[in-house]
């Protein structure tokens, strides 16, 4: 009887492992690797993430980060643009293959596309505003319109917790722009591409006045289906070797981001026990 128990068991756990197995089709990663090339998806108008240089050209540090990983494959990479409100869906529709778009990981997400842990970045929630103004509390929003970007999470908090009325516009550009123009007295964002702008020296009248709030990962993606699977793994793989090795803090320092915590925590959690 127990001879038997023990066979069903094994059996149990055989089947078990070849359905988990055969769940995972691989065809995003089978589609790159036969084409050679390794479509990602990244922001154009979030400087120093991701943006245009003067000559047209797709830079920053998400760009690095993603041709760094078509490289490690031995594949090409194409950048293709995405905004906040569209990101997740091209990377469901087939667009891209990867997406790698100053995304914050939330739990609602992780059901739509395949969020690769470690998480890479961090930031929390911030204003830009008028330092005439003299904004000193979150409180200062109340019945006030605020500039947002769609699809940002944050909008939806800072409303509800604040009562604040988000304006919300498509780019970054034209809500930045919206600002200047004085159609709402904040642009509620990311503390981090705030800190870019502010040190830009094009935005010497305004300040980022408040304390951060509601700090946030960043992950990157693959199709959902993929997240457990070849692909998946792979990302999340070169992740952890991009915390451990130094390079994410190298890309910051690169694209003058102001260094932070998150990352020079990560690399010391993750070092090789042999590195003194």
């Amino acid at each position: 009887m127990k001879k038997t128990l023990m066979l069903s068991a094994a059996a149990l756990l055989l089947t078990t492992g070849i359905a988990g197995a055969a769940q995972c089709t691989n065809d995003v990663w089978k589609k790159v690797m036969s084409r050679g090339k390794l479509v990602v998806g990244v922001k154009a108008d979030y400087k120093p993430w991701g943006f245009r240089s003067e000559s047209g050209e797709l830079v920053g540090m998400e760009i690095d980060m993603a041709k760094a990983a078509a490289d490690t494959m031995g594949v090409s990479v194409e950048l293709v643009p995405v905004q906040s409100s569209n990101r997740m869906q091209f990377l469901e529709q087939g667009k891209i293959d990867l997406m790698i778009a100053t995304m914050s990981d939330r739990p609602d997400r992780r059901k739509i596309v395949g969020i690769v842990q470690p998480n890479y970045y961090t930031s929390g929630t911030n204003i830009m505003s008028p330092k005439a103004l003299k904004l000193s509390k979150w409180e200062d929003l109340r019945g006030k319109p605020v500039c947002g970007k769609q699809g940002a999470f944050y909008n939806k908090i800072v409303s509800e917790r604040y009562g604040a009325k988000i304006i919300a516009f498509t780019g970054n550009a034209e809500a930045k722009q919206a600002l200047r123009d004085k159609k709402c007295i904040a642009w509620v964002y990311d503390d981090s591409s705030i800190g870019s702008d502010l040190a830009s020296g094009q935005w010497n009248d305004f300040e980022m006045p408040l304390n951060s709030e509601d700090d946030n990962p960043w992950g990157l993606a693959v199709p959902l289906a993929e997240r457990n699977c070849v692909f998946g793994n792979f990302m999340a793989g070169l992740s952890y070797n991009w915390l451990q090795n130094g390079q994410l803090i190298e890309w910051e320092k690169k694209w003058g981001i102001k260094a932070t915590a998150f990352l020079a925590s990560q690399k010391q959690r993750t070092r090789d026990w042999l590195d003194k």
